[in-house]
């Protein structure tokens, strides 16, 4: 029965079984000689598609009987007489199936449909914050089978919200908003500096229970410190409730690795650099003269002694006009190129910010080893997370441009150093493009690094058939098809186009997002004006891989936005048969 004690004695009969199960993600055994339980709830199955209406891929029929089970605390067990524990509220099949859910789900065809009774809006909520798993039973009142269920659809409908998230300054104070509808608490963590051993001020923020939008208005003299959300939530992957401190997937400024989130206002003159409200953007015709030439920020200037050396490998480099590389940029744009694409300059997880902390890179080992040798991967292998480079499709905060680019990785100089760059670029001659990466996150779960599945589990990714995250991107895939994965999306091309003056976005692997997510963020580009916004929306490019493969391939989760059906709409994609041809 444990270590060094006395033997476990399970006594059979005759003939019988004895069934011995082990759950890897609870550490539970368990031992019966009733057989196997019926189901499995370390699995999630069940789609909990609309404020009504649960969908399985079970045999759906009036001779069986069916019901959801709640529990605040995730106390609910699968025994071999079935579902232990929780409160249980039968559903009802419907023959119909999932109707109008379909338009959001395709890939739940085919599945079974039931109807929750009808239920107050508390007790709804109460349902998205706990446990919740569906069981089966046939005439005779049996146990047949039993699943989690994936609330995503549910949480839209509920608790659809289009304001403002984040910080948000509002008559000179700061108003904080979070989403976390299934949070039962959430508070604010405010410090006044960015040093790691400032004691936090704790405050409570509020619920609106229509949207599931936490927030708390702030004072004036707020504007500058740093913040962190405390969320209790329930997590379904840990089957308990969790306490997380985490940073604010809204941030637009950071301290130094992430840390914490800053409250600036990105409106704020000394963020600016002179004459940025009246930059001239290089002129173009049309989309059809676009020439892209592609950088990347750390690499541009990092061995270029013509930059001062503290400015090398920073945002800043491109405001040195006589440098090596910015004299070759000018005479690029004078030959007829008219954009820079600029590789990922979004907060990556995995590059440390303070350079101080770096690891230098082996240059000297480096250069004396031939082309093609296997010793440069061996050198760089012990300090890939350590030394100054990242390739940047490592997203942690989409809306704050990456620390270690600038001179001080603390607080909003890296806000000033990237208009500078911007500025820099258009006064040369060449517009910006960003390259953009919203179809996955550096993490997800418990993960340290996992922002948004921290503070609303299991909504902002993709999941498969069991309810664990895809990975089809080699990263935790996110679920822009989900509502406010798309906003998050919207509004921080947004951001990046009205407050950051981009000229362009490329994004990654543009097949894992879905047409009517693309075509939202056109819309919303073409909505900024120079009037009312200070940038011309309709004059921004958009672009990207239009891939078709993975669990999106062949319009499995609704239309994706792959070559075929991105054609007409204006956005771009790459052509892997030009590019394959060429090879």
């Amino acid at each position: 029965g444990g270590p060094n004690g006395p033997p476990f004695v399970i006594k059979v009969d005759e003939g019988g079984e004895v069934y011995i199960g082990y759950n890897v993600g609870s550490g539970e055994v368990t031992i019966s000689t009733a057989g196997a339980p019926k189901g499995d709830i370390s699995r999630a199955r069940a789609y909990w598609v609309d404020a009504e209406t649960i969908v399985w891929n079970v045999i759906g029929t009036p001779r069986y009987r069916y019901a959801l089970f709640s529990d605040p605390n995730g106390t609910i067990k699968l025994t071999p007489q079935g579902v232990s524990g929780g409160q249980r509220i039968d559903l009802t099949f419907t023959p119909a199936g999932p109707g109008a859910a379909l338009a959001k789900f395709p890939h739940l065809a085919g599945f079974s449909a039931f109807k929750l009774p009808p239920l107050d809006r508390a007790r709804l909520i109460g349902l998205t914050r706990g446990q919740l798993v569906v069981a089966m039973y046939d005439e005779n009142g049996q146990p047949l089978d039993a699943t989690r269920v994936q609330i995503p659809g549910a949480l839209d409908a509920l608790f659809p919200y289009d304001g403002p998230l984040g910080v948000a300054i509002e008559n000179g104070v700061p108003m904080i908003r979070v989403w976390a509808p299934t949070a039962r608490q959430v508070r604010l963590h405010r410090f006044a500096d960015a040093n790691p051993d400032t004691r936090a001020v704790v405050l409570p923020m509020t619920l609106d229970a229509a949207t599931g939008v936490w927030s708390i208005r702030g004072e004036a003299s707020w504007i500058g410190q740093y913040y962190l959300f405390e969320v209790d939530v329930y997590v379904p992957s840990e089957g308990r409730v969790v306490t997380n401190l985490v940073t604010d997937p809204y941030s637009v400024a950071l301290s130094a690795n992430s840390t914490r989130s800053q409250i600036i206002d990105l409106n704020d003159p000394a963020l600016q650099p002179p004459g940025w409200a009246m930059l001239q953007k290089p002129p173009l015709a049309a989309p059809e003269d676009v020439v892209l030439y592609e950088l990347h920020v750390r690499d541009f200037s990092i061995l270029d002694e013509t930059v001062p050396a503290d400015l090398r490998g920073t945002f800043r480099a491109f405001t040195v006009r006589e440098s090596v590389g910015m004299r070759h940029l000018a005479e690029l744009a004078k030959a007829g190129v008219t954009h820079v694409h600029l590789l990922p300059v979004f907060d990556i997880a995995t590059i440390e910010e303070i350079r101080e902390r770096q690891v230098p890179l082996p240059y000297e080992q480096l250069r004396a080893l031939p082309p093609d040798s296997p010793e440069q991967q061996a050198l760089i292998e012990p300090i890939r997370d350590l030394d100054g480079f990242n390739w940047g499709y490592d997203p942690y905060h989409y809306s704050v441009p990456e620390g270690s680019y600038s001179t001080n990785p603390d607080g909003p100089q890296r806000i000033l150093e990237f208009r500078e760059m911007v500025q820099s670029l258009n006064q040369i001659g060449l517009r910006v493009v960003m390259d953009v990466v919203y179809n996955h996150t550096n993490a997800s779960g418990q993960n340290p690094r996992s922002v948004l599945d921290r503070i609303v589990p299991g909504y902002y990714h993709r999941l498969d058939g069991d309810g664990n995250v895809t990975t089809s991107t080699c990263c935790a895939n996110t679920a822009t098809e989900h509502r406010m994965m798309e906003k998050l999306m919207i509004d921080s091309v947004v951001l990046w186009a009205k407050y950051y003056k981009v000229d362009g976005f490329r994004f990654d692997l543009m097949g894992h997002h879905m047409k009517d997510n693309m075509l939202a963020v056109r819309a919303a580009l073409d909505a900024l004006t120079l009037e009312h916004d200070g940038v011309d929306g309709k004059s921004i490019i958009i672009y990207g891989e239009g891939w078709n493969f993975g669990e999106v391939a062949n319009n499995a989760r609704g239309i994706n936005a792959t070559q075929f059906n991105m054609a007409g709409t204006g956005i771009g994609t790459f052509s892997d048969r030009l590019r394959d041809a060429a090879r």
